[in-house]
């Protein structure tokens, strides 16, 4: 069988004035037809940039400086690596096509999604505009999007992030290619609909004997989907290997770290092992007896957690939005985000709230802290009813409650330095008497998130998406709150960064005494976190109970459908 693409000894650089650094440095690997390969490694080691040189859509400061990008088809070879723009055209979306990782900046916001794709296809086939709107259609039937001649006319904005990765799954295989590269394409999704986006790539796949490039940093999607796997550190295949083979018995110690700092669901860890563990030889003393949080002390830590009274109660709390009104104000249809719902939290517990997007998760955290008006129902907090604070009274409680966002970046100042943001909630509460002080317990801050007092002075976007995500922590904890929500806070990071940042959302929990809501769609980064979890779905609470309990034997057919959707399951009962 000829191989379809081989990568031999590519260097990608980029430029900055003069000074030229290397991105890829000096990989090879290839992919036979009807193969996936798989892709995985950290944010920063080079795949998607790996995969951009493939397209030849490197930016304007990127280039190969050398190695070679051999396509062969038809006993024809040529080496992609040399072709300048209007010899890579005909290529590009005829015989290797990409889906990239996030579909709304993917997407033009101003045209149609139907145009969209119609256009894709009418570049490269001599059709009428009916014939490709029909092919379009067909297109978006295959993808199994609802309404397709509706969605035809949709604009992306009036689509969900599951249906928009359709659309743009449905462009990608318009021409047929003979490669599919999909960079990320299923990172921000909720486990249910990726777990169908997947299916539907491995459908396309057999019906067309396309070969696919799969590149994540989610080693249980790789575990599910790819025949052979690379594995990327630093701009360096560090291993490679069948599936199989690499994940039952990883080599290298940055695989070996890749794999374990997932959070295990046959076992709960008190601390998840990270990469550098592996790296620096210590992951030995985290993967012990000693580490394994057991379930007597569990059941030891639970009858002291809950003689306590609560610290926080929700009681029958509802929030529904009017739409679409009429020419005379009346509302022609609502939508119950949260629908009547009541819980308690005790001092010291981590709460676990998952379910999938829209289900409600966010809307009954931001309506806790106020942020959102409820519509009806009551939050009491150490006594006090929220819903009759205002003003002062309430600017004084939002002291004590504090959320931690899902995307640190847009939720930080992009003109303002990180030790700025920190000191302002400290000096608008009057925490502390000076700016001095202010500013020598910002520095306290940041190095208890694990940075420095060098970062004081630096812009949110100098800093990596795991270390915007400790800032964003750090100004949290700078009001000196007794509880915080943790909406969907580690959903968007690696793995590796993402074990640190639950690590150190454990440990700030055990020094202060914090209590947590932990708000997220991954069920295994919610059973390692929480003391009890609350699954919600279409706004109520469908089930709610121990972690475990609920894993290893749940009530509803919604939170069985959610477990099964866990991507590599097997991998992570090992």
């Amino acid at each position: 069988m000829q191989t379809l693409l081989e990568v031999k000894n590519l260097i990608v650089s980029f430029s900055a004035g003069k000074q030229v650094t290397d991105v890829v440095k000096g990989i090879s690997f290839f992919i036979q037809p009807g193969e996936t390969l798989g892709i995985v490694g950290e944010s920063g080691s080079g795949k998607s940039v790996t995969s951009l040189s493939i397209m030849k859509l490197l930016s304007g400061n990127g280039f190969i400086r050398s190695g070679e990008i051999l396509f062969h088809k038809n006993n024809q070879t040529v080496n992609l690596a040399e072709l300048n723009e209007k010899q890579i055209r005909p290529y590009r979306g005829k015989e290797i096509a990409m889906i990239f990782q996030e579909p709304m900046t993917s997407l033009n916001p101003v045209l149609t999604c139907g145009f969209q794709v119609q256009e894709a296809i009418q570049v490269h086939y001599n059709i009428s505009k009916k014939e490709a709107r029909e092919h379009v259609i067909q297109l978006f039937e295959k993808v199994k999007l609802p309404r397709p001649a509706d969605i035809y006319h949709s604009y992306p904005h009036q689509l969900s992030g599951g249906q928009k990765q359709r659309v743009m799954i449905a462009m990608a295989i318009s021409c047929k290619p003979s490669l599919l590269i999909a960079d990320e394409p299923t990172t921000a999704l909720d486990v249910t609909v990726q777990q169908k986006i997947l299916e539907l790539l491995h459908d396309i796949q057999q019906e067309h004997g396309m070969s696919m490039i799969f590149i994540t940093h989610d080693l249980g999607v790789t575990y599910e989907i790819a025949h052979r796997v690379a594995v990327m550190h630093q701009g360096k295949i560090v291993e490679s290997g069948k599936t199989s083979d690499l994940f039952n018995h990883p080599q290298h110690p940055y695989t070996q770290g890749l794999i374990a700092c997932r959070p295990p669901l046959n076992k709960r860890f008190y601390l998840l092992p990270t990469v550098q563990n592996f790296l620096d030889g210590s992951a030995n003393v985290l993967l012990s007896e000693n580490n394994i949080y057991t379930a007597e002390h569990r059941k030891e830590h639970h009858k002291t957690l809950y003689s306590q009274e609560p610290l926080l109660q929700v009681k029958n709390l509802t929030k529904v939005y009017g739409i679409e009104k009429s020419w005379f104000g009346r509302k022609k249809q609502t939508i119950v985000a949260v629908d009547n719902v009541s819980l308690d939290v005790y001092p010291g517990e981590t709460v676990g709230l998952v379910g999938e997007s829209g289900c409600g998760k966010t809307t009954l955290g931001r309506c806790i802290l106020r942020l959102i008006e409820p519509t009806k129902g009551e939050i009491i907090y150490r006594g006090k009813l929220l819903n009759q604070l205002q003003g002062e009274a309430l600017r004084k409680m939002r002291k004590h409650m504090q959320i931690i966002f899902q995307d640190p970046y847009s939720s930080l100042n992009p003109r303002m330095k990180i030790g700025e943001a920190i000191m302002e909630p400290m000096w608008v509460h009057r925490i502390w008497p000076n700016k001095k002080t202010c500013k020598e317990k910002t520095i306290e801050l940041l190095e208890k998130v694990g940075l420095t007092a060098d970062h004081f002075h630096r812009m949110p976007h100098e800093f990596s998406g795991g270390q915007r995500q400790r800032i964003v922590i750090a100004r949290a904890l700078s009001v000196q709150p007794e509880f915080i929500i943790c909406d969907e806070s580690v959903s968007a990071l690696d793995v590796s960064i993402q074990a640190q940042v639950l690590n150190l959302l454990n440990e700030l929990k055990k020094d202060f005494g914090f209590t947590y809501i932990f708000i997220s769609h991954d069920l295994s980064v919610v059973k390692f976190m929480s003391d009890r979890i609350f699954v919600m779905n279409q706004g109520k609470i469908e089930e709610s109970g121990d972690p475990d309990a609920i894993y290893e034997n749940p009530k509803s057919e919604f939170t069985l459908r959610l477990i099964e959707a866990i991507p590599g399951k097997k991998l992570s009962a090992q």
